[in-house]
C-alpha cells in the first residue's frame, strides 16, 4: 500500500501529512486530557505513584486501541450523512476534515490548559456537526438533512445519559459498601489516605484495597483506549479517504475470499429485491458509472442498477489492486448505496421475517466489510499517539478530579466505586458501538460517590465542569462550521 503513495502528487502528500499529523496530535491531546480519569483516583489514594500510574494508563490505553475493534470508529464516521461520505474524496471533504480537526484541537487544548475535565467526545462530535451544518449553509440545503439525524440523536442520548448513569451507579455502589462492607475489620476501605496514615502509620492502602484500585484503574484505561482510540481511527480513515481516495476507499488487503463473500451477499440481496419489486422506487440520483471527478453523487434507493454494477465489478476479482482508482471509488459508492437501500428495505412492512434476518446479516457481516476497515498501521499509529499522550500533561486535570470535586478527601471505597462504574459503563458502550465521554462518566461517578458518602461536592468545580459540558457542543459547532465556511470561500 505504501508503494502506491509514491503515485500521489506533492500537494496531495502535503495535505495527507497535515491531516494525519492533526489527527495523531488530537489523539495525543486526548491522551493527556483524559488520562486524569484513569489515574486521579489511584494517585490520590496512593495506590500508585504518579509515574507508575501514567505508565500503566499509557500501556492499557494502547492495548485498548489495538484490541477494541472498529464499531465506535464507524459510528463516528456515519455522523456524516451518506451524501457527504459518497463525495468525501473532494475539496469539500478535505476542508471538512481540516476544519473539524482544528476546531476540536483548539477546544481540547484550551480546556486542558485551564484544568477543566471537558469531554473529547463532545468536542469531536460538535466539530463534525459544525462542518456538516456549515456545508448545508454553503449549499443552501436543509440543515436537518445535513446530518445523519438517527446517529446524531442516538449519540446525543448516549452522551447525556451516560454521566447520569455513572453518578447513580457509583453512588449506589458506595452506598452498598458503606452498608454491607463496614465492619471493624473492613472499615479501612472507607478511610482517606490521610486517615490511614494517621491511624495505622501507613501511606499505602491495605493490600486488597490497593489491588482493587489498581485493577479498576486498568479497566478505565483499557476502555478509554477502546472507545476514544476508535474515534481517532475513524478520523484517520476519513482523512485518508478524503485526500487519497483511489488508495483508501477500499481495503486493498482484502483477499479473494473476502471479495467473494461480498459478491455472494449481493446475489442474496438481489434475490430478496426480486421478491419485492415494488418495495423501493427510483429516486433522482447521479450516474454511478460516471467518471466525472467533480460530479456530486447521490444514491438511488432502487438497488437494481447498483446491484448490477457491484456484481460486475466484483465478479471473479482476485484483489482490489486489479481495479483502477476510479473503479475502486465506484465499488465503495456502490456498496454504500446498497447499504442505504438495504436499510430502507428493512423498514418495508411486507418484508418477511426470514428475508429481514438475511438482509440484516448481509448488512452486518458482508456488505461493507471491504470498505469499512482500518489498516494495521493506522491502528498502531493511533494507539501509540494515545498511549504516549497519556504519559504527559496529565497533572492539570488530575488535580481537578482528585481534589476539587468533593469537599472532603477521597476514600478508597469512593475511588474504587467511581473507577469500577466508569470501566463497566464505558466497556458496555464500546461493545455496542456507542461513543461516550470517559471524562464525564468518571467525573460524575466521583461526584456520585461524594454525595453518597455524605461529604458533598464543591459547587464551584461542579459548575465549571457543567458549563464546559454545556458549552462544548455549541462552541465547537460554531468554531468548526465557521472555519469550514471561511476555508471554502477562500480556497
Amino acid at each position: 500500500m505504501f508503494s502506491l503513495l509514491s503515485e500521489l502528487d506533492s500537494t496531495t502528500i502535503i495535505f495527507l501529512c497535515l491531516a494525519l499529523g492533526l489527527v495523531l496530535f488530537y489523539e495525543a491531546v486526548n491522551g493527556f486530557h483524559d488520562t486524569a480519569n484513569a489515574v486521579a483516583t489511584v494517585i490520590y489514594t496512593r495506590a500508585m505513584t504518579p509515574y507508575n500510574a501514567v505508565i500503566m494508563a499509557g500501556i492499557f490505553n494502547f492495548l485498548g486501541v489495538i484490541l477494541g475493534g472498529l464499531s465506535v470508529a464507524y459510528t463516528i464516521v456515519h455522523l456524516f450523512p451518506s451524501e457527504v461520505l459518497l463525495n468525501i474524496g473532494s475539496k469539500q471533504g478535505i476542508l471538512m476534515m481540516l476544519s473539524m480537526l482544528v476546531a476540536a484541537l483548539s477546544w481540547n487544548l484550551g480546556t486542558w490548559y485551564f484544568g477543566i475535565p471537558a469531554s473529547s467526545s463532545h468536542t469531536l462530535i460538535g466539530s463534525i456537526v459544525g462542518v456538516a451544518l456549515g456545508n448545508a449553509i454553503l449549499e443552501n440545503s436543509s440543515m436537518i438533512a445535513a446530518l445523519n439525524l438517527p446517529k446524531v440523536i442516538g449519540i446525543a442520548l448516549s452522551l447525556i445519559i451516560s454521566p447520569l448513569v455513572g453518578m447513580l451507579l457509583a453512588g449506589g455502589l458506595l452506598f452498598l459498601l458503606l452498608k454491607f462492607w463496614n465492619t471493624k475489620k473492613r472499615r479501612r476501605i472507607h478511610m482517606t489516605p490521610e486517615q490511614r496514615e494517621k491511624k495505622d502509620g501507613k501511606k499505602k492502602p491495605p493490600f486488597w484495597t490497593r489491588i482493587s484500585l489498581i485493577g479498576s484503574a486498568i479497566g478505565v484505561s483499557y476502555v478509554h483506549g477502546s472507545n476514544d482510540g476508535q474515534k481517532g481511527i475513524g478520523l484517520v480513515m476519513l482523512s485518508l479517504i478524503a485526500i487519497a481516495p483511489s488508495i483508501f476507499v477500499v481495503n486493498l488487503s482484502s483477499d479473494a475470499y473476502e471479495i467473494k463473500r461480498t459478491h455472494d451477499a449481493l446475489y442474496a440481496f438481489q434475490e430478496i429485491v426480486e421478491r419485492y419489486p415494488n418495495a423501493l422506487v427510483s429516486t433522482p440520483h447521479s450516474d454511478i458509472n460516471s467518471t466525472n471527478k467533480d460530479a456530486r453523487f447521490t444514491c438511488d434507493l432502487n438497488p437494481n442498477e447498483n446491484l448490477l454494477v457491484g456484481l460486475k465489478l466484483l465478479e471473479k476479482l482476485p484483489s482490489f489492486s486489479e481495479l483502477s482508482g476510479d473503479d475502486r471509488i465506484q465499488v465503495r459508492r456502490t456498496l454504500m448505496c446498497l447499504d442505504e437501500s438495504a436499510k430502507a428495505l428493512l423498514k418495508h412492512p411486507e418484508i418477511s421475517t426470514g428475508d429481514r434476518e438475511i438482509l440484516s446479516k448481509i448488512r452486518k457481516d458482508d456488505l461493507l466489510t471491504t470498505v469499512e476497515y482500518a489498516p494495521l498501521w493506522v491502528i498502531i499509529s493511533v494507539a501509540l499517539a494515545l498511549g504516549l499522550g497519556t504519559m504527559i500533561g496529565w497533572r492539570r486535570v488530575v488535580v481537578t478530579i482528585g481534589e476539587k470535586i468533593g469537599k472532603s478527601g477521597m476514600t478508597y471505597a469512593q475511588g474504587f466505586s467511581a473507577q469500577l462504574t466508569a470501566a463497566v459503563s464505558i466497556g458496555i458502550a464500546s461493545s455496542t458501538g456507542m461513543p461516550v465521554s470517559t471524562t464525564h462518566v468518571l467525573s460524575s461517578a466521583v461526584a456520585g460517590t461524594m454525595i453518597a458518602g455524605g461529604g458533598g461536592v464543591q459547587s464551584k468545580t461542579v459548575k465549571t465542569i457543567f458549563m464546559a459540558w454545556v458549552l462544548t457542543l455549541p462552541v465547537t459547532i460554531l468554531l468548526s462550521g465557521s472555519l469550514y465556511w471561511i476555508a471554502m470561500k477562500l480556497l
